[in-house]
């Protein structure tokens, strides 16, 4: 009887062990989740603020309304004869930027820089967030580079207008939050057809080409809505970098012309060709006609000078 007794003693002290050491568990797997939870609620309340500060200028460089409102002020000067040719022009710091009007422009130079650049660009505010999603799920987390960007026009946009240098490491963390809120503000000064004129405005293509006016001729010797669709998306594909994807360039051309033929996928995947069409698309040859945009060439230079 006594060995009955010692043993159901340590049967007994084993179970108040486990039920102790269950308790224990359970508290620490709280404590753990309450400070996660903490820790969330201190990361969503500190990002609130940080925008608060970004919009209202307390942080970085938002530009004001009137800046917002007219963005870019310097176009290059034109020369024009008598009878209404263009002689060439002229420009500061090599800024050969011509006007464009949104009407000037081709539907497939506009569908083609969409489908690569902003697939979802009529669908948000500008910022996208499901891109943003999959930046942070494939390209950040599984460390995956084809991730690709989540950058809207919108984005880029308020990048090439108004994104200083980054000097620091708080200048890069905070540079593309302010980007977010400058795309924002964009989106409510103008319409979705004026941000992607003003981004086709904006962008340098190299070789004194800056603006989709500028690089039309400087490229193809061509008006902006001459463009093929061929030539278009040789253009939308040099704005991931125009100098590593530049047609003109010996070494750059076979890099380009793959980047040419992926803005002709991404316009069969979002249905703005199709596969047919494509196909047909990426076996053309990638031809130009380069002119380089010098004050010193073209007609009556000594004019210009």
């Amino acid at each position: 009887p006594r060995l009955i007794i010692d043993m159901d003693k340590k049967i007994s002290n084993k179970e108040k062990s486990s039920v102790k050491k269950n308790k224990e568990s359970r508290f620490s797997i709280k404590k753990i989740v309450k400070i996660m939870w903490i820790v969330f609620a201190a990361g969503l309340i500190s990002t609130f603020l940080m925008f608060i500060l970004i919009g209202t200028g307390v942080i970085g460089y938002i530009p004001d309304i009137k800046e917002l409102e007219n963005p870019i002020d310097k176009y290059a000067s034109q020369v024009y004869s008598s009878d209404g040719e263009l002689l060439g022009t002229y420009s500061q710091a090599k800024n050969n930027r011509i006007y464009s009007d949104y009407s000037d422009l081709p539907q497939h130079l506009i569908d083609a820089l969409i489908a690569t650049e902003d697939a979802r660009y009529y669908e948000h505010s500008g910022v996208d967030a499901k891109a943003l999603g999959r930046v942070i799920g494939k390209t950040i987390l599984t460390l995956n580079p084809s991730g690709g960007g989540g950058s809207t026009i919108s984005q880029q946009l308020a990048k090439l207008l108004y994104s200083p240098p980054s000097d620091g490491l708080i200048d890069r963390a905070l540079k593309k939050p302010i980007e977010w809120v400058i795309a924002v503000q964009l989106e409510r000064y103008y319409t979705k057809d004026e941000i992607i004129n003003l981004y086709l405005s904006q962008f340098d293509f190299l070789n004194n080409a800056v603006g989709i006016q500028s690089a039309a001729q400087v490229y193809f010797n061509k008006k902006p809505q001459e463009l093929t669709i061929e030539e278009s998306a040789t253009l939308v594909g040099m704005c991931k970098n125009p100098s590593y994807y530049n047609p003109v360039r010996k070494k750059a051309y076979e890099r380009t012309k793959l980047r040419r033929n992926t803005v002709h996928e991404q316009m069969e995947k979002y249905n703005y060709t199709t596969k047919q069409e494509c196909d047909a698309l990426k076996k053309l040859e990638m031809t130009t006609d380069f002119r380089r945009a010098d004050h010193k060439d073209g007609l009556a230079p000594y004019m210009r000078e």
